[in-house]
């Protein structure tokens, strides 16, 4: 999440834009995009240069190497120095769109190699500034942006779309990173794995997982087998929206996993046709949305008869994973209440065909300002032979910030280092009462309760028995503050009539 100041400076910026002549939110939100990567990707590098220079080490895989690149629009050479940031950034305002819009962008469309998601993405983007002086004025706000190395992207996308009062289509909105970390520990993915986000908008979950297995298995990496996979073969993600698969590309290559296998496709349609694939899921899939029965894949069809999107999904996870691969998701509280046939058969399949672990409920502003919609993380493993026993339900009741649409941080109030901790150590669930804030229930009592998966079903609530004094006690005390009142009241007329 951005602060007050941040958020500040990117309306100074968009005001910028808006004064000279660009009306369209989209087209500024692109704009700003592509010159905040080209800043964040001279960051990324000054940055390596700086521990290579401490440790003496040779800068490997430099995006701006010494020497000369080839444009291919123009057919001539540029020096890689002229197309950093920190370099143009001090130019005069006419070179400076004269080297950014005719070299820098264009170097930016070339460097994910041919053929790869990022070039696919790219390939049809158009840099729209043409006003030297807007550029220059631009550049400068976008210069006091501060990056803390963390998804700014992501963030200020987040922003637009507050700013722009829209959450996409099919409630699209962006999932905020504490909870996409959260999710993350929870499954701790690892080299091993392979993972995949159906519905990846910026890919926040993809992303976070690369940040953490760098952070907690950076000398296996070493292996230059292994950061190949890494690199090339281990993050998958979809998503239907061009401007989400831009900006998730630029994010994954920022993140140094330079070719991800990201795709410009509807996941639930016949043209994803992944199965048994993917040993993790990481997702907040859209919901509160409906599609046409010719755009849902035939195999999801026979699965569940539904047009809703946050069902759908939750199949197709299913399907996309391998025997013994993991899942976590968000999901409406729907899904876990919801009394027609098709939620029942989501239930009952994550309950009696696959290992169903944990149901975590959020409270209804983690969503804040795009929804205050309730919601859960569901948590799974795929077996196609059942194994659930008993499930586990935590009630989230403080995420680190307040519920409201300012979202002020309160990290004093804040359930998500518990929530952590206990998943990893649910043996110490056992013992604990339906009436504490997490607690197991078996699989006989859930399917008992028509597969209700809500916390609230088998939370029990502890109330206070409330001794009342006798009625005429009540009375008597009831006649004696009526004398009181009595007396004062004569007493007040002595006083009109005197």
């Amino acid at each position: 999440m951005i602060t007050g100041e941040i958020k500040q400076k990117v309306d100074a910026v968009w005001q910028t834009f808006w004064n000279n002549g660009f009306t369209q939110p989209s087209a500024i939100f692109e704009q700003m995009t592509y010159l905040l990567f080209m800043k964040m990707l001279d960051e990324k590098q000054r940055e390596k240069e700086s521990i290579a220079n401490l440790t003496g080490d040779a800068l490997l895989n430099p995006t701006f190497p010494d020497g000369m690149w080839h444009n291919p629009s123009t057919d001539q050479d540029v020096p890689y120095n002229e197309m950093r940031w920190h370099e143009f950034k001090e130019m005069e305002p006419t070179r400076m769109l004269n080297r950014v819009r005719n070299d820098v962008f264009i170097f930016l469309r070339h460097i994910g190699g041919e053929g790869s998601a990022y070039s696919r993405a790219m390939e049809d983007t158009v840099f729209q500034i043409t006003n030297a002086r807007l550029l220059s004025r631009v550049v400068e706000g976008i210069e006091e942006l501060a990056s803390d190395g963390a998804d700014m992207m992501g963030d200020m996308y987040e922003y637009m779309l507050s700013k722009m009062a829209a959450s996409g289509t099919n409630g699209q909105f962006r999932t905020p990173r504490h909870i996409i970390r959260m999710m993350v520990e929870l499954m701790r993915p690892t080299l091993n794995d392979t993972i995949c986000d159906p519905a990846m908008g910026s890919a926040g979950f993809i992303m976070e997982s690369a940040k953490y297995i760098k952070e907690n298995q950076a000398d296996e990496l070493l292996n230059m087998d292994v950061m190949k996979r890494y690199r090339s073969e281990m993050f998958y993600g979809s998503d239907s929206d061009a401007s989400m698969m831009r900006i998730g590309c630029m994010n994954m290559m920022l993140h140094e996993v330079d070719e991800p296998n990201l795709y410009y496709r509807n996941s639930l349609s016949d043209e994803n046709n992944d199965t048994n694939k993917y040993t993790l899921c990481l997702a907040n899939p859209p919901f509160a949305g409906s599609l046409d029965q010719d755009d849902i894949a035939h195999s999801l069809r026979a699965a569940v008869k539904t047009k809703k999107t946050e069902l759908l999904f939750l199949a197709l996870m299913m399907r996309m994973l391998q025997t013994g691969g993991r899942c976590a998701s968000v999901v409406p509280d729907t899904v876990l209440t919801g009394d027609a046939q098709a939620y029942k058969t989501i239930r009952s399949a994550l309950v009696d065909s696959h290992c169903l672990q944990a149901v975590i409920t959020m409270p209804s502003g983690v969503f804040q300002p795009y929804s205050g919609v309730s919601t859960a993380i569901i948590i799974f493993t795929k077996t196609g032979t059942g194994g659930t026993d008993k499930v586990w339900f935590y009630d989230m009741r403080a995420d680190g910030f307040s519920l409201t649409t300012q979202r002020i941080p309160t990290p004093e109030q804040n359930d998500i280092p518990d929530i952590i901790s206990r998943f990893h150590h649910l043996e110490a669930e056992a013992d604990r009462n339906r009436k504490e804030q997490s607690f197991f229930v078996t699989t006989d009592e859930i399917r008992a309760n028509g597969y209700d998966l809500s916390y609230k079903r088998y939370h029990e609530v502890e109330r206070e028995k409330v001794q009342y004094d006798a009625p005429e006690i009540i009375i008597a005390r009831m006649e004696k503050r009526q004398k009181t009142i009595d007396a004062a009241f004569a007493e007040f007329k002595k006083l009109l009539n005197s």
